[in-house]
C-alpha cells in the first residue's frame, strides 16, 4: 500500500473516533442534563392573608411602682411586712426607733411652757406699766419697754410651739405608713438596720399598686418606630411560659431617643392586661406590634424575590412604568416558560418575613415561581465543552 493511502486511512480512522466521541459526549451530556422542573424548585402563588409585625425586646414593669421611704433617720425597731405582702392604703409597715425623736419632742414641750411662762408674765407686767403710765408714775418710755417685751414673748412661744410641732411630725415619721394599697415587690432593709435620711430619701419599700395592669417598657429601632401607632394591637411571649402568647395595646409612643454606640432607639409603652397575675415584674418580653395587615391577597415567597439565576444569559425583566414604582418597593421572580426561565418584575407591598404581598406585576394565583435552585446547572463555571485531543 502506498505511503499516501496509508496516511489517508489514518486520518480517516481519527476523524472518525472524533466524530464518534463527540457523539457520544453529546448525547450523554443531554442524557444526564436534568430539566428545569428538575434543576428548580418551584411553588405556585396563592391568595392568604399577611401580618407585618415589627419586633423588639422589652420588660414588664407594674403601670404604677411606688418606693416608700423616710422623712427621718434612725434605726429599724420594727417590721411589720415582707415581700409579696398585700397592703392597704395607710397601713404601718414598720416602725423605727423613736427614743431620739421623743426626747426632742419633750424638750420641745418643756421650751414651749416657758415661753408660755415668760407671756404670762410680760401680759402682766404691761397691764401694770398702763395702769402707771395712766397716774404718770412711769414715762412713756417704760410703757413702750413693756408692750415690747409682750410681744416678744408672743412670738417666742409661737415659735417654740412650731418647734414643737415639727419635732411631733417628725415623732409621727417615725411610723412608716403605706401610701397606696397593692403589693410589696421588695424590702430593703431589715430589723436593726440604721437608716439616714439626707437631701435623698433612702428607699426601705417598693410596692406595685396593681399587678393585674401592667406595661412593656421596649425599645424600637429608629427604622421601626415610624410605623407604630397608639392603638395597635401587640403580642408577646416571656421566657417563664414559651409556649404561650400575651396581647397587648400600644399605650405610648415616647419622643425622647436613646443613643447607644451610635445606635438610636425610642421607648415604646404597651399596656398589658394581667388578670391571672402570673406575669411579673422585670420579665423579659418578646414583643411583636402589627403595624399592617391585608386580607385575601396575592402572595408570593420571600424565597423567590431572593433567588438570582447562576446562569448570566437569563434576560431581564420588562422595567416598571411609573405608575407601578409608585405602588410599593421593586422586586423580581423568575417563572417557568417554553422550557427557560423568565423574570417577572413586581411591586412588593408588606411582608411577614416569609411572604410578601404583590400589589401590582403580571403575576397571578396559580403561576409557577422559582423560590430555590436545588441542581447546579451542567458544566456552570466551566469553559466551552470544545474537545481538544492531540495528534500523534
Amino acid at each position: 500500500m502506498k505511503p499516501s493511502q496509508l496516511l489517508w486511512n489514518k486520518v480517516t480512522l481519527m476523524l472518525a473516533l472524533i466524530a464518534l466521541g463527540a457523539g457520544g459526549y453529546f448525547y450523554w451530556q443531554k442524557v444526564n442534563t436534568p430539566s428545569l422542573e428538575e434543576r428548580y424548585k418551584i411553588q405556585a402563588l396563592e391568595m392568604g392573608d399577611v401580618t407585618q409585625t415589627v419586633s423588639a425586646n422589652g420588660t414588664l414593669n407594674p403601670v404604677v411602682l411606688v418606693n416608700v421611704g423616710t422623712q427621718v433617720s434612725g434605726t429599724v425597731k420594727k417590721m411589720y411586712v415582707d415581700f409579696n405582702d398585700q397592703v392597704k392604703a395607710g397601713q404601718v409597715l414598720m416602725e423605727l426607733d423613736p427614743a431620739v425623736l421623743q426626747a426632742q419632742a419633750n424638750l420641745s414641750t418643756a421650751n414651749v411652757n416657758n415661753a408660755q411662762a415668760s407671756l404670762e408674765l410680760a401680759q402682766a407686767n404691761e397691764i401694770r406699766m398702763r395702769e402707771l403710765f395712766r397716774q404718770e408714775f412711769v414715762s412713756r418710755q417704760e410703757l413702750d419697754q413693756a408692750v415690747q417685751a409682750l410681744k416678744s414673748a408672743r412670738a417666742q412661744l409661737a415659735q417654740t410651739s412650731a418647734q414643737l410641732q415639727k419635732d411631733r411630725t417628725n415623732l409621727g415619721y417615725s411610723v412608716i405608713h403605706s401610701p397606696v394599697s397593692g403589693v410589696v415587690v421588695s424590702r430593703m432593709v431589715d430589723v436593726g438596720q440604721t437608716v439616714a435620711a439626707s437631701f435623698q430619701t433612702p428607699t426601705l419599700f417598693t410596692i406595685a399598686q396593681d399587678l393585674s395592669k401592667m406595661q412593656i417598657d421596649s425599645s424600637f429601632a429608629e427604622a421601626d418606630v415610624g410605623n407604630i401607632q397608639v392603638g395597635q394591637a401587640a403580642k408577646f411571649t416571656v421566657d417563664a411560659f414559651p409556649n404561650r402568647s400575651f396581647k397587648g395595646t400600644v399605650r405610648q409612643r415616647r419622643l425622647n431617643p436613646t443613643t447607644l454606640q451610635n445606635v438610636v432607639t425610642y421607648d415604646v409603652v404597651v399596656a398589658v392586661d394581667n388578670p391571672e397575675q402570673i406575669l411579673m415584674p422585670g420579665m423579659t418580653a418578646y414583643v411583636n406590634i402589627i403595624v399592617a395587615q391585608r386580607n385575601n391577597v396575592l402572595l408570593v415567597p420571600n424565597a423567590a424575590l431572593r433567588f438570582k439565576p447562576a446562569d448570566a444569559a437569563v434576560k431581564k425583566g420588562k422595567p416598571r412604568s411609573k405608575e407601578e414604582r409608585k405602588k410599593g418597593p421593586a422586586g423580581t421572580v423568575y417563572i417557568l416558560e417554553n422550557d427557560k426561565l423568565k423574570p417577572v418584575s413586581i411591586g412588593a407591598g408588606i411582608t411577614d418575613n416569609k411572604f410578601t404581598e404583590v400589589i401590582s406585576g403580571d403575576l397571578k394565583a396559580g403561576d409557577q415561581v422559582v423560590t430555590e435552585e436545588t441542581l447546579p446547572a451542567q458544566g456552570a463555571g466551566q469553559s466551552s465543552s470544545t474537545m481538544k485531543m492531540r495528534m500523534f
